[in-house]
């Protein structure tokens, strides 16, 4: 079975199961990453960069065939201190760890450690 059908298999079973109050045969790994990103770059420089790193993650989705899902957000909120949210889920920790080596991953990665200040994740199973 593709990545994609059993990604789509656990969800539709995980909501059967929890409608019925069953106990959930499924894990999956939701993988959340906040980053802070300099402060001395100057704003359309950094506006430019917020926009490309949200694009080139995107992209992801339909390059990395482990990937189960993906949200980036660029903060809109002043009053806060991280510039840029990214969620991802994954059928398996094996799949997490393959998205993480990732050829397209890396490249994406490169990117944000040019002016990365700050990263922040938690990874955990629902």
């Amino acid at each position: 079975m593709s990545y994609r059908k059993t990604y789509l298999f656990k969800i539709i079973i995980s909501k059967y199961l929890n409608a019925f109050k069953l106990t959930n045969i499924f894990t999956m790994i939701k993988h959340i990453v906040l980053f802070k990103f300099k402060k001395d770059i100057p704003t359309d420089i950094r506006k430019h960069k917020l926009k490309e790193i949200k694009e080139n993650l995107t992209m992801l989705k339909e390059q990395v065939s482990e990937l189960g899902y993906i949200e980036v957000g660029i903060n809109t909120n002043p009053n806060e201190n991280y510039d840029l949210s990214l969620i991802t889920e994954f059928a398996s920790w094996d799949n997490l760890k393959a998205y993480v080596i990732h050829p397209e991953h890396q490249k994406v990665s490169v990117v944000i450690r040019e002016i990365l200040e700050e990263r922040a994740c938690v990874d955990y199973e629902f």
